[in-house]
């Protein structure tokens, strides 16, 4: 699978922020400008109504009983403050008949007496904005209406727009620019203290797996405490490791060296007899190695099970699951000469894994087979004791001193077993897959004080 191409997370910060800012500010900027035109439209027009109010006032009617115009060039003068821009006029009396002006320039119909009008028009190939103005003229006796037009070319009010626009718009670029920078050393002032994270990380020394202390944000801290779980679970597992190892090769030594002897001694031997007692003690030295690593392989398992904290664990019927390895186990006892027995009828059931619990009840059987000595009575149990569920394993041998408890539950330590077969891995096993599944393991002697009784509580659970 390719490996994903790195990112920077401030230019993508940065893109998050930049791109909905200048999309919000072209918006802006649309509208700047429409208000813009919108504003010099209004100011240049009341210019142009003050320009056709005052020709208006100079229209009279002669003695003739026709319109006369003495125009005020000053109301013409009042729009040429941009020197750019050409003012054009027109009078028009009844019916639209021509008085003065530029008669060709366009004329807004339709007005009502005393009514005025603002237009975009184009004259001469040029853009004018023209203002039409509707009034009478009083000859004592009756009115004659008329109508002023007066037009000016937009060049002075799109300038004035587009400065407007303009100043707006570097405006605007000021206030992104300081916001991508203010983003810029924020992101970086923000990413220190995970600078400060990767740099202690790669200062630490391959084995140093303890917790990550360094001081983070809230925002980061959910993954600080991930990878201190991770190194917790790898310290865990590299433990597990080193004890199997550390285990392994000082159980398997003497098994080990006893088969090298054996085999030396067999291939010196001088009858044959000599040769299979040295081949039957290699035989049982292997078996004796088999076994530890059996057992050693077991205790990695249940190690590696309690570093991954079992959840969701199926309800398992003791009950059922004891009375099979008990039957599976009643020819070696009888070949051993112990009378193994089995209690319980009932189901009961505990959250569990069934192998692991499978072991737990194995190894219990296969200790009293290899110490309880012939001639003795073993009983597998499986009690309702209201909430918990007990598991019992008791037999008539000779038992473990008092003073001997605590120790056997050890790893590596054997109680007095004289030259009896073992590791001295049995209960520590049966102890550990009892706690990980939130159980508890008991020894005590048997009934009437003889014996051994190794009692395994565990909680109730629905089957």
């Amino acid at each position: 699978m390719p490996r994903a191409r790195p990112y920077s997370l401030r230019r993508r910060l940065l893109l998050w922020l930049l791109v909905p800012l200048v999309t919000l500010g072209l918006i802006a900027l649309a509208d700047t400008y429409r208000e813009a035109v919108d504003t010099a439209n209004a100011v240049s027009d009341r210019v142009l109504a003050g320009s056709a109010l005052a020709i208006a006032e100079r229209v009279v009617v002669a003695e003739n009983g026709a319109l006369e115009v003495d125009i005020p060039y000053v109301a013409l003068e009042m729009l040429t403050s941009a020197a750019q821009d050409r003012v054009f006029y027109r009078v028009d009396g009844p019916g639209g008949e021509f008085i003065t002006g530029y008669q060709t320039l366009p004329v807004i119909r339709g007005l009502e007496l005393e009514e005025s009008g603002y237009a975009d028009a184009s004259f001469r190939g040029e853009p004018i904005r023209l203002s039409s103005l509707s009034r009478a003229a009083s000859t004592g006796a009756t009115s004659i209406p008329f109508v002023v037009t007066i037009a000016e070319t937009t060049i002075a009010r799109t300038q004035l727009a587009q400065t407007i626009l303009l100043r707006s718009a570097l405006r605007l670029a000021i206030l992104i620019g300081a916001a991508a920078a203010i983003v810029w050393l924020a992101v970086t002032f923000s990413l220190r203290p995970l600078y400060r994270l990767r740099d202690a990380i790669a200062e630490r020394n391959p084995d140093d797996l303890h917790p990550i202390e360094q001081s983070v944000p809230k925002e980061v801290r959910g993954l600080v405490e991930t990878v201190n779980s991770f190194m917790g679970r790898l310290g865990s597992a590299l433990g597990a490791m080193r004890h199997f190892t550390g285990n392994a090769s000082h159980q398997l030594r003497t098994p080990l060296t006893i088969i090298r002897t054996q085999l030396a001694l067999a291939s010196r031997a001088h009858s044959l007899d000599e040769a299979r007692q040295a081949a039957r003690l290699g035989d049982e030295a292997v078996a004796q190695a088999e076994r530890v690593i059996a057992q050693l392989l077991l205790l990695a398992k249940v190690d590696e099970a309690a570093s991954d904290r079992l959840k969701a664990l199926a309800a398992i019927d003791l009950t059922e699951l004891a009375r099979q390895l008990t039957a599976d186990r009643v020819t070696q006892a009888h070949a051993a000469g112990i009378d193994l027995g089995f209690e319980g009828e009932q189901p009961l059931h505990v959250r569990g894994e069934p192998m692991l619990l499978s072991e737990m009840i194995r190894n219990l059987i296969e200790n009293v087979l290899a110490y309880a000595g012939e001639g003795v009575e073993a009983t597998v149990k499986v009690l309702d004791h209201g909430s918990y569920v007990l598991l019992e394993v008791e037999d008539t041998g000779p038992g473990v001193p008092a003073s001997e408890m605590e120790r056997v539950r050890q790893r590596f330590v054997r109680g007095k077993s004289g030259d009896k077969p073992g590791a001295g891995l049995g209960l520590p096993i049966v102890e550990e897959i009892a706690a990980l599944f939130g159980g508890r393991m008991e020894l005590s002697a048997g009934a009437g004080g003889r014996g051994l009784r190794v009692r395994v509580a565990f909680a109730r659970a629905e089957g």
